[in-house]
């Protein structure tokens, strides 16, 4: 190996420290990226150094923004050069492990999981329980979703494996007082402690435990009828039915692990869900053709990377730095004869000869296109999923991370307070027509869904019209209700309810970028209100914009201010796709009922709250229809011919009010289909009453 190093000093531009072009060697090799103070902030590998760290220097603008900022962190850069790609990978992920750079992805277990060990490294083995980091000497099975899972398996195989499974005091005290523990006289155990078995018989136990679980299972049962046969006649029937009992132990312990590859494979199966933070990583491990353990990770992706690049981070983690004694990778995991992923990394060959290096033998690297093997990979898939959104629901209910996004909010956009009230606006529409907002409230970093609000806009031609109109109705009624708060009887009048736009938010967030943020601004600028803060989360880049600033914040990926922002603005985002589909569809059923015989608002709106849409007032039959108060027969028939045919005006709503004005709806939400819904008459802009959480 041989290295080269530059450094211009601590300096925010990257040309102050870029190396000369004919200074950067085009070998293969492993480089770093240093901040002033000397600390590593990115490892990075390169099949050719030369094209690799140019490609940080050229267009320093047109990097990713995450990369941008980490050359403008840096004041100096380093490299390795190594003879081949096998070894820039093992001299990146040392580097990594060494100085566990900020700007590199990281794999961290998102939960304990427990392993069925085995202390080969004592005199007499013991099986147990173990949790944590991997130890020397300990052979490990698993890991288990759940300790009792591994104390089953145990209650059931020490029957027919009689190995140590108490501690090293009771085995200690067993020895002084010359008696075995329970499972000694119950036989569950050989009892080497009371010399019943030498050292050397209860190893020979747990040798042949461990290779009941490594998968030799055919060869231990095969040995098990052998000598029940044998016993049989020799006429040791006593013998024979407790190794009948033994093999049906065995069996039973078999068929909790079900089969999933019949052709005796040996591989693990990886699967990611991932958001623009954060992967959830799954891994099934599948030997002799049975599902033997399963383990998960989350992974802090502080830089954009591809699928094909966390299956790159995944087998240098994972299995990088095995162990010659153990044959397991830093994170406990041995390579097996199969790796089964989503998408290959782009030097796949690289990575399979590195994995055929840790492995000492054949290793296949590669995505599975049909039968058992595809199914099974979709089936880890979902289970990525699933622990994704537990990993997200905890992560939001998490108190301390609350806080934080909080406390980081505050810090980030210059606020006098933490924004213990936050209120979002989203703008939907399909080209211009059913345009509808959402706003939905946060409060102490969680949602607070009985203050959501639903608005339909009139005049908004685009999405910048559409959010000042939307902001401006928002805060004219806050106005209004805050006067009414300040009149002796502080409550509005109308109907004896509640305010409802009385509480302004500490922090107003669009979804969208500076135009955006600019219409929201002018609202409040025109109403007077001085006191709420605004920005906007533009989703291309996940980049803050303020109002007047040319230049958005650029929050860290990692940081919980910006994952409870795209919280926030991603529930907008949901609640105004929701009522827009709802309108869209409640649209086109009054159109087509407007000129039904015989069927007036009322009835209309009876049927629009038992069914709700199109799609299932067309499937219903007569008989149902008549079942709604008021419709008859003849009208049953009419409504169902006239929704069998296909309108021209299919995609119409109801026209606005004469005077264009937004009309509160007064009409309580009924249940879902009528839930958001205006009162015939009170035209197009309705800002929609309380939605039930």
């Amino acid at each position: 190996m041989s290295e080269g190093r530059h450094n211009l000093g601590a300096m925010a531009d990257p040309s102050t420290y870029r190396p000369a072009v004919g200074s950067i060697p085009e070998s293969p090799g492993v480089y770093r990226f240093r901040d002033p103070t000397g600390r590593v902030i990115y490892v990075g590998k390169a099949k050719s150094l030369r094209q690799r760290l140019n490609s940080y220097f050229a267009d320093v603008a047109g990097l990713h923004p995450r990369t941008r900022q980490m050359v403008t962190t840096a004041s100096s850069v380093d490299w390795t050069v190594v003879g081949t790609e096998v070894e820039a990978l093992q001299l990146e992920y040392n580097w990594i492990k060494e100085f566990d750079p900020r700007f590199n992805v990281r794999y961290r277990d998102d939960k304990s999981y427990p392993s069925l060990a085995v202390t080969l490294n004592e005199e007499y083995p013991r099986l147990q329980v173990m949790r944590g980091p991997k130890r020397k000497g300990v052979r490990y099975f698993g890991p288990y979703a759940h300790a009792w899972a591994i104390r089953e398996t145990l209650d059931t195989l020490t029957r027919v494996f009689p190995a140590r499974t108490c501690s090293n005091g009771v085995f200690k005290r067993a020895g002084q007082i010359g008696r075995p523990c329970l499972l000694g006289y119950i036989g569950k155990c050989a009892a080497p402690c009371v010399d019943r078995v030498s050292a050397a018989e209860h190893r020979q136990i747990v040798d042949d435990f461990c290779d009941f679980m490594a998968g030799k299972t055919e060869s231990m049962i095969k040995r098990l009828e052998r000598e029940m046969a044998a016993a049989a006649e020799a006429m040791e029937y006593e013998k024979a039915a407790r190794l009948r009992d033994d093999l049906g132990a065995l069996k039973r312990a078999m068929e909790k692990q079900a089969v999933v590859l019949g052709d005796g494979t040996d591989a693990d199966v990886v699967a990611f869900a991932q958001d623009e933070l954060e992967a959830a990583v799954q891994v099934f491990h599948v030997r002799g053709g049975r599902v033997r353990g399963q383990r998960g990770w989350i992974v802090d992706k502080v830089e954009a990377v591809t699928t094909g690049e966390l299956v790159e981070q995944f087998l240098l983690q994972v299995y990088g730095g095995v162990d010659e004694q153990t044959g397991l990778g830093e994170a406990g995991e041995a390579v097996p004869r199969e790796v089964l992923v989503p998408e290959l990394p782009n030097d796949a060959d690289v990575y399979t000869e590195l994995l055929e290096e840790l492995r000492g033998g054949k290793v296949s690297l590669r995505v599975p296109q049909r039968g058992d093997k595809r199914s099974l990979l979709e089936t880890v898939e979902r289970n990525a999923k699933e622990a994704f959104a537990r990993h997200r629901v905890k992560r939001a209910s998490d108190l301390t991370a609350r806080s934080l996004a909080l406390a980081e909010l505050q810090e980030a956009l210059e606020l006098p307070d933490a924004p213990l009230r936050i209120e979002c606006i989203d703008i939907s529409h399909v080209q211009g027509t059913n345009v509808v907002a959402s706003m939905v409230v946060f409060e102490d970093g969680l949602a607070k869904k009985s203050d959501y609000r639903r608005f339909s806009v009139a005049n908004g031609t685009d999405d910048t019209a559409a959010m000042a109109e939307v902001v401006r109705r928002r805060f004219a009624r806050h106005l209004k209700e805050e006067a009414d708060r300040r009149d002796e009887q502080g409550v509005a009048a109308e109907e004896g309810r509640p305010r409802r736009f009385a509480y302004p938010p500490n922090l107003l967030v669009v979804d969208g970028g500076a135009p955006q943020v600019a219409a929201a601004a002018r609202s409040l600028d025109e109403l007077g209100i001085v006191d709420v803060a605004v920005c906007g989360l533009a989703k291309r880049m996940e980049e803050v914009w303020l109002p007047g600033d040319s230049d958005p914040v650029i929050l860290p990926r990692t940081s919980e201010a910006l994952y409870l922002l795209q919280r926030v603005r991603d529930e907008a985002h949901r609640f105004a796709i929701t009522y827009h589909r709802q309108k869209r569809s409640t649209g086109m059923l009054v159109s087509m009922l407007d000129d039904v015989p015989g069927l007036g608002e009322s009835r209309r709106k009876a049927l629009m709250k038992q069914f709700g849409s199109l799609k299932r007032l067309r499937a219903a039959t007569v008989e149902e229809l008549t079942a709604v108060p008021g419709i008859g027969r003849r009208t049953a028939e009419a409504v169902l011919a006239a929704v069998a045919q296909p309108a021209a005006d299919d995609a119409s709503t109801s026209p606005p009010a004469a005077d264009g004005a937004a009309v509160e709806s007064t009409t309580a939400p009924q249940g879902p289909a009528e839930r958001g819904t205006p009162r015939a008459g009170a035209g197009a802009t309705a800002e929609v009453g309380r939605v039930a959480s």
